[in-house]
């Protein structure tokens, strides 16, 4: 699976627009960083991402076996250690309107643990950057 994304940075600074297909974000620094704070940061995004696949592949699961779940909330701190080259992301997960079972809830870590964010986060990571 291959995805494309342009970020663009115009003389504003950090206003930067990001777009993937036929969709847009806006991300920029906080102020204290010299941003306007008009969007996430890049770290909120990184945690956007974990949070957001978590939450959809746990539906997909839960659709699939019909189980009654109102809402899925996945909450995602990512703390970051630049001299150790630590990232830890912490994600909490809890379910409402339902009465999940010790046993499903077992399944469903099984499941969040298999997002596909999630696997590749754990995964060995290139970055490969040319300049053109």
């Amino acid at each position: 699976m291959s995805v494309i994304v342009k970020a663009s940075l115009g003389t504003t600074k950090y206003y930067t627009e990001v777009v993937a297909g036929e969709n847009t974000l806006i991300t920029d620094e906080p102020i204290d960083k010299g941003g306007q704070n008009k969007g996430f940061n890049p770290f909120e995004i990184l945690a956007t991402s974990l949070a957001s696949c978590t939450a959809a592949t746990l539906r997909m699961y839960i659709d699939r076996k019909e189980w009654n779940v109102e809402k899925i909330d996945v909450e995602v701190e990512l703390e970051n250690f630049p001299l150790t080259k630590l990232a830890v992301f912490k994600r909490s997960i809890s379910f409402e309107g339902t009465d999940l079972s010790e046993d499903q809830l077992k399944r469903l870590h099984a499941i969040a643990d298999a997002c596909p964010v999630h696997k590749i986060l754990l995964n060995e990571i290139q970055i490969q950057t040319k300049f053109s």
